[in-house]
């Protein structure tokens, strides 16, 4: 009788799929894992003489402390800390000193230093255990300072900046009464999500997912990502976004969501905003998840069958921060706790934290207790790239950074753009109230798209007029919009590529058919529980699991959850789709029942079953240990679930 129930069974399947093995001690990998050696955090040291030995203290004191002495706020509020580590004298070095072969002192040395670590761009590194990751870091960080933008990319930037600002003037003027959320203050974020979409290519990624909170989104969809503007403007005038016969409640303005082609020089790239809820950085996890289901779909990354393949080929999820929600809510902290677990790594995240100093009336030193927003991010050994906001040329290299960073060591990197809030919270809330301090400073200042336009005219490479002409054809376009909602018909984009095929639900279904065939399920049922020869499998679990599992496929009767699971779960593999189970224990199950992974006794190695039922079988079932987390494993699971119907 068991030979029948295994007669299905292709023995070489089983041999041959022994690369969907996975152990979290020895290494080997399984399906939806590639694990990676570690890293060396050796330091050397050796044959430096004590003088070199106390230059390159002074020099590590600026790659770690020089963030404190940055000029990083553009409001001028923040006190720039006393850091001794940065004195010279504390390492025994006289400023007059001259430094052996070089024609400089160490005066000269120690400015050059507080140049480069202590400008309108600074960075924290030296958190991060890996010696090969803090020497990279430095010398690309070094560089990048040195480093000078083209003069037609500037152009670029500038010009995109001053449409965003003119975008948020247009609605201030045509929608007064409407929260928009605006970008004013931190137009420089724009900068940031160029350098992304441009710059994506070059590094072969094909997919690009955006997380991103309410601020400056609108501008971000209309400017940058192609969203059809009358249909903004319907929603602003109060309008449904659903055309006749397509059911839906709506949304919020600032939940507003695209995904569109970005085409460039530097090549093609698909770009998916995913919709937002208020609860703020709630759509993080989702988004990872999302970038995660994205891979599996193009069967890049841990999913890919090709030798060489990297986790985060091909795809990059960027996640967008307020300062305040990013230091408060705990499904931060949660997510990026995931970042480098197994079954749940995207090859690393650019973060940006649009960093207004203040959250909704609450400042800094009383929204957080730590010196920036990002530190909770040194936890994880991530890298942080501090920039000032009106220095939108600085964050151009520090995204640039960012990029060249995930996409050597495929970790998550942060961008904390220090910035301002040109309005309150909304455009109908008056900030003075509470902030006086600070929006005496923010009155005062002119915008950063006019003051970095007002030095490229400086330079000779734009002139007042063409300025102008650029704004009064960029109002004159939206005005057209404008005039054109009321004649508009909504549309809707739902329903497509993966999801093409489907349909609204009914109100109800009365007539299905899921049957299997018995036949199938018993062979599944054997398929369930068979293991390599020289597997060493627990002898409990032999007795328990799978001979008993046997007997009841036999008789056919007594068949318990794990079992009707097993089969259920065969079945749907055999039929092309793919199957993910997460949760802490759901390799063994909570009441020591399911079993779906199987350890072996003397090699910890890890053998899924499900996976290898028969050798043309093409859906997978990814076996998901995961850490003790609720809102973020949620939100990952939903994330990769709305990525592809048949998962």
């Amino acid at each position: 009788m068991l030979g029948r129930l295994y007669k299905r069974h292709d023995s070489k399947a089983v041999l041959n799929a022994l690369r969907f093995r996975r152990s979290y001690h020895a290494g080997v990998g399984v399906f939806g894992h590639l694990p990676e050696p570690p890293k060396s955090t050796f330091e050397p040291t050796a044959g430096m003489s004590p003088e070199q030995a106390q230059r390159i203290h002074l020099i590590n004191a600026y790659r770690r402390y020089g963030y404190l002495r940055a000029d990083l706020d553009p409001l001028g509020l923040a006190k720039r800390k006393e850091v001794p580590e940065l004195d010279p004298a504390v390492y025994g070095l006289a400023a007059e000193d001259d430094l052996p072969g070089k024609s400089l002192t160490l005066n000269d040395l120690n400015a050059q230093l507080a140049n480069i670590y202590c400008g309108p761009i600074a960075c924290e590194f030296m958190h991060i255990n890996s010696w090969e990751e803090r020497q990279w870091f430095a010398s690309a960080f070094e560089d990048s300072v040195a480093s000078e933008l083209q003069n037609g990319d500037r152009k670029k930037l500038a010009e995109l900046m001053l449409r965003c600002e003119n975008f948020d003037h247009f609605l201030a003027l045509k929608f007064p009464t409407v929260k928009r959320y605006g970008s004013e203050g931190a137009e420089a974020m724009y900068g940031f999500f160029s350098e992304i979409f441009h710059g994506a290519p070059e590094k072969g990624i094909q997919q690009v997912v955006v997380a991103i909170a309410h601020r400056g989104r609108l501008n971000l969809l209309a400017e940058m990502m192609e969203f059809p503007l009358t249909q903004m403007f319907r929603k602003m005038r109060g309008k449904t976004e659903f055309p006749p016969g397509v059911q839906g409640s709506g949304d919020v303005l600032s939940h507003l969501t695209s995904s569109f082609d970005h085409a460039s020089a530097e090549g093609k790239v698909h770009v998916t905003m995913l919709p937002n809820p208020s609860h703020l950085e709630a759509v993080n996890p989702v988004a990872m998840g999302k970038a995660r289901g994205r891979s599996r779909s193009l069967s890049l990354g841990e999913y890919s069958e090709e030798r060489g393949a990297r986790v985060g080929d091909g795809v990059l999820c960027v996640q967008v921060h307020g300062d305040g929600a990013f230091t408060g809510q705990g499904v931060v902290w949660e997510s990026i706790a995931l970042s480098q677990a197994p079954h749940f790594r995207l090859g690393g995240s650019v973060h940006l934290v649009t960093n207004n100093q203040v959250a909704f009336t609450a400042e800094a030193h009383v929204g957080r207790s730590t010196t920036h927003t990002t530190d909770i991010a040194k936890a994880f050994e991530c890298p942080v790239i501090h920039v000032n906001g009106e220095n939108p040329e600085e964050v151009v290299k520090a995204t640039r950074l960012a990029m060249a960073y995930r996409e050597k060591f495929r970790k998550d990197v942060f961008v904390n753009l220090i910035c301002y809030r040109l309005r309150g919270h909304n455009e109908l809330d008056d900030p003075t109230f509470t902030n006086p301090r600070i929006y005496k400073q923010v009155q005062s200042r002119e915008s950063v798209p006019r003051m970095y336009a007002d030095e490229l005219i400086s330079e000779g490479l734009t002139t007042e007029e063409e300025i102008k002409k650029l704004k009064d054809e960029h109002t004159a376009k939206l005005m057209d919009v404008f005039k054109s909602v009321d004649k508009s018909e909504p549309s809707v984009k739902h329903l497509q590529g993966l999801w093409s095929g489907f349909k609204q639900a009914p109100p109800s279904v009365e007539r299905w058919d899921t049957g299997v065939d018995s036949d199938l399920l018993r062979f599944v049922g054997a398929a369930s529980v068979k293991t390599p020869d020289g597997f060493n499998l627990h002898s409990h679990l032999k007795k328990t699991h799978v001979e008993a599992r046997i007997n009841k496929l036999t008789q056919g009767e007594g068949l318990d959850w794990a079992t009707a699971e097993a089969l259920a779960f065969g079945s749907i593999l055999l039929d092309g789709q793919d199957v993910r189970i997460s949760g802490q224990d759901v390799g063994r199950g909570t009441f020591n029942h399911r079993h779906a992974m199987l350890v072996d006794q003397e090699g910890d190695n890890i053998f899924v079953p499900l996976n290898n039922i028969e050798a043309a079988q093409k859906g997978k079932i990814e076996v998901a240990n995961n850490l003790l987390s609720e809102e973020a494993i949620l939100g990952y699971e939903f994330g990769m679930s709305i990525e592809n119907p048949n998962r």
